[in-house]
């Protein structure tokens, strides 16, 4: 049986025109029963079966109040949640979401190309990578270092590319297990263009932290 996901890739302030090539990629790669919605609604019924929920370039506040009490409910049973790109720049208004993504986007620089370092070569969504990717994307700064039990799977090589603004401990993919119930958290920062979603490193890195979140790989 193959895990189910609900993508979710509702916009309220900027929108990614990549969104249609990630959503049809995500289906492509066969390894998930896909339910795509931009309807808040479906984030206000149970969540349960699924093995994931996964914020795909959201922005702004995309809940109704009801919607973020079932995704705490859910994550906090031990629901698994990944967020990509704009994920981080999504529900500034509401606490939980930070502490569930461990950070939020502040700012970046123009799209460009950079190096992004691997961190955790164990992870199923790094194992694959070399130790320094060679990737163009926009290399998001963040307010924080996730931190407690977060594991940072690729850092940014801030000297690779123009405009960094973190130093030399700046996250760009990281994962952690959440509470007693096992529920996982994955995010990653790449993803803005069209293109990632036709670079088989990229996808083999958002299709192995979806799956990690997911309950379906190690």
């Amino acid at each position: 049986m193959l895990p189910r996901l609900l993508l979710y890739t509702r916009t309220a302030d900027y929108r990614h025109d990549s969104i249609p090539d990630a959503v049809a990629a995500v289906r492509a790669s066969g390894e998930f029963v896909v339910e795509h919605t931009e309807d808040p609604e479906d984030l206000e019924g149970p969540l349960d079966g699924f093995a994931a929920v996964a914020f795909l370039s959201t922005s702004g506040e995309v809940l109704t109040p009801a919607g973020r009490a079932r995704l705490e409910r859910y994550t906090r049973a031990g629901g698994g949640f990944a967020g990509v790109h704009a994920a981080s720049c999504t529900e500034y208004g509401w606490p939980y979401y930070g502490e569930l993504l461990g950070a939020r986007f502040t700012r970046h620089p123009a799209y460009q190309p950079g190096q992004a370092l691997v961190a955790d070569p164990g992870h199923p969504a790094t194992r694959h990578l070399p130790p320094a990717w060679e990737f163009t994307d926009e290399w998001y700064d963040f307010d924080r270092v996730p931190g407690g039990p977060a594991r940072v799977l690729l850092r940014a090589d801030e000297g690779s590319y123009d405009g960094g603004g973190m130093g030399a401990d700046h996250p760009l993919a990281w994962c952690r297990e959440r509470g007693p119930a096992g529920g996982r958290m994955f995010y990653t920062s790449l993803g803005h263009a069209s293109d990632a979603y036709r670079d088989p490193d990229f996808l083999a890195h958002l299709n192995g932290g979806l799956l990690w979140v997911s309950g379906a790989a190690i």
